[in-house]
């Protein structure tokens, strides 16, 4: 990943400072809170896909640095959201900002984020940017209700399932090159190329992160594995088991997506690499790939095209 930022080093740092700088709040609280998950690091690959988007397409200016930070705060947003609804502890190897703040500030800093994205997305004075990011924005909330009225479900189909992480996780990989073509003046042709290239980066990377959840190290994660499970979310390796495993692997897993237990989480993730759940799950995550790099073809070779390939092949042979 350092090779790959490395390609837009300064951009980089740039789109850091200003969100630091644009954290800051008469509010203590909102800044403590705000700090506190931006501190915590995580891969910012949503800004660095608008940052090597716009670089691939000519040069990166003020604007992307702008928007880069724009996909970043929606993104921290969700994730301080996210973490009450799921009644997460750990997130990145340390204790979440709920845990450590509790709910409510948490919920109303992800509110402050949200609304600091959209301050910062009216300064770029661009009514096709607000008028995608709006929709983004709208379909991400409505991927994290249909999960949440989902979990618990065993009887998720796979249909659903992608449903889900198409509107909770690749709508916004795809907002972040869609808008870095858009600001680039690129034509619909290749502004839609580009958002399905996101599209799809953003489906194979879900897909390892619910792999990874039954089959990564906690230590490298930063997370307990099957947490997913805990939470009751029905995930592609979840119902490949349902639909391939024997009966008694069925009703173990059943019981474990209604209760929301890890009580047998052995079992469970013995039965998940029993029936291959795991292979299917990276195998469906390497076709979207496929399609991402398929999509990249309307680029022009260049050192930061290089690194939107390297980014798609670290997004499925990642660890963590």
């Amino acid at each position: 990943m350092q090779h790959i930022r490395a390609t837009v080093a300064k951009e980089f740092e740039l789109v850091n400072q200003l969100i630091i700088d644009q954290l800051h709040s008469n509010v203590d609280m909102v800044e403590n809170v705000g700090h506190y998950i931006v501190d915590a690091g995580g891969k910012r690959l949503r800004p660095l896909l608008v940052l090597l988007t716009a670089a691939a397409l000519g040069r990166c200016e003020d604007r992307h640095i702008t928007l880069a930070a724009i996909i970043e705060f929606i993104h921290t947003a969700t994730l301080l959201h996210d973490d009450v609804v799921d009644l997460s502890t750990l997130r990145r190897g340390r204790p979440t900002a709920n845990a450590e703040f509790g709910n409510a500030p948490s919920v109303l800093v992800g509110d402050f984020l949200y609304t600091r994205a959209f301050q910062l997305m009216v300064q770029l004075a661009d009514m096709d940017i607000l008028d995608h990011m709006a929709q983004t924005t709208n379909t991400i909330a409505e991927g994290e209700v249909l999960q949440l009225t989902r979990a618990g479900d065993p009887n998720t189909t796979e249909a659903q399932y992608l449903d889900v992480i198409t509107r909770k996780t690749a709508i916004l990989f795809a907002a972040a090159c869609y808008g870095a073509a858009t600001l680039s003046g690129q034509d619909e042709q290749t502004r839609n190329a580009l958002r399905e290239f996101g599209l799809n980066l953003g489906m194979a990377f879900q897909m390892i992160d619910d792999a990874l959840d039954y089959d990564g190290d906690p230590a490298t994660m930063g997370k307990n594995v099957g947490d997913d499970l805990m939470e009751g979310k029905v995930t592609l390796p979840l119902i490949h088991t349902l639909r391939e495993g024997n009966a008694a692997e069925q009703a173990t897993v059943r019981e474990a997506i209604i209760s929301k237990s890890t009580d047998n989480i052995e079992q469970i993730i013995t039965a998940i690499k029993r029936c291959g759940a795991l292979e299917y799950t990276r195998a469906q995550a390497r076709r979207y790939r496929d399609l991402a790099l398929e999509n990249l073809s309307v680029l022009p070779e260049s050192e930061a095209r290089d690194a939107l390939i390297s980014v798609t092949e670290l997004a499925i042979n990642r660890e963590h």
